[in-house]
């Protein structure tokens, strides 16, 4: 399960480098302030994050068939897609309503860095 981590947050940061240059450079002066900000929020947190599955790939090898670890490897993912998806979504079309999911991504991170927490106590 490690590489397969390590695979996608690879992928993920790819893209939120990017996602992060087309927002900087195409979107300035286009769509609002306010939306640039929340969209750069969600490159923010995309980054983060991906960081973090490149670390829940790299501890997955030294854990072998630890399953808060690979949980909190999904819970990341899940929250990339919720948390950073809807705020890239919401600032291209200005549907604001789409901030209504934004929360359930920011649980997802939370539970995924709780799950890795676990994890790293009980290993120890």
């Amino acid at each position: 399960m490690g590489r397969l981590f390590i695979l996608i947050g690879a992928i993920v940061m790819a893209l939120s480098v990017a996602i992060g240059a087309f927002g900087a450079h195409g979107l300035e002066g286009r769509i609002s302030e306010r939306m640039l900000k929340n969209y750069q929020t969600g490159v923010q947190y995309h980054m983060i994050h991906g960081v973090g599955l490149l670390f829940v790939g790299v501890l997955s090898l030294k854990m072998t068939a630890n399953q808060m670890v690979n949980g909190a490897g999904w819970a990341f993912l899940v929250g990339i897609v919720l948390f950073s998806g809807s705020l890239y979504v919401m600032a291209l079309t200005g549907i604001t309503k789409l901030g209504a999911i934004t929360p359930i991504g920011g649980l997802a991170f939370i539970i995924g860095w709780v799950l890795l927490g676990i994890a790293a106590m009980r290993y120890v």
